[in-house]
């Protein structure tokens, strides 16, 4: 993944819990990068050692780290990064998830070595939408479920999100039915 991924969650835990925290995280994680450079991509493991060790030091499940780094990312760095594509997505909650298949592609030209997941949407109704989340990566399902509650937050949007597929029961990808 990209460094801007472990600066979120460097920024996230820093922002939430200080600076003492973060250094514990990252020290409990053996992830000995002092700086993590937004363009520069890095192995998925130091991702994923960041986010182990924040769930055991913050006292919270990985669950919970994923979900709130989801919703960080989208209220924090989202909105820094990429302020124009997010404001181009659409002007509500629904424009916005079915604009969301398109959006990877404007980020690889800022992100050429990515290796983003694939979003699509089904059943495009009223009050609902099911996003797909297809990834080569494992177990960011709640990472996902907290992008989409972030969006939410961003639109001022009271939403539920049910996962109604899942890889870990034998599906091929992840789908999240979001309600307003």
């Amino acid at each position: 993944m990209y460094g801007i991924v472990n600066k979120a969650i460097q920024e996230m835990i820093t922002e939430q819990f200080g600076e003492n925290s973060w250094e514990v995280v990252k020290a409990h994680s053996g992830v000995e990068e002092d700086l993590f450079l937004s363009n520069e991509p890095y192995p998925d493991d130091i991702t994923y050692k960041l986010a182990g060790s924040a769930s055991q030091i913050l006292g919270l499940s990985l669950s919970q780290v994923l979900h709130a780094l989801g919703e960080y990312w989208i209220l924090n760095t989202a909105k820094l990064k990429y302020g124009g594509l997010m404001e181009a997505g659409g002007n509500t909650l629904k424009e916005f998830l079915s604009h969301l298949p398109m959006f990877h592609n404007r980020i690889m030209l800022i992100y050429p070595k990515l290796t983003p997941p694939e979003f699509k949407v089904s059943d495009i109704m009223e009050r609902s939408i099911h996003v797909h989340y297809h990834s080569q990566r494992q177990g960011l399902q709640e990472f996902v479920r907290g992008l989409l509650f972030g969006l939410a937050k961003m639109f001022d949007t009271q939403v539920t999100v049910d996962l109604i597929q899942s890889r870990e029961n034998g599906a091929s990808h992840e789908i999240f039915k979001v309600s307003w």
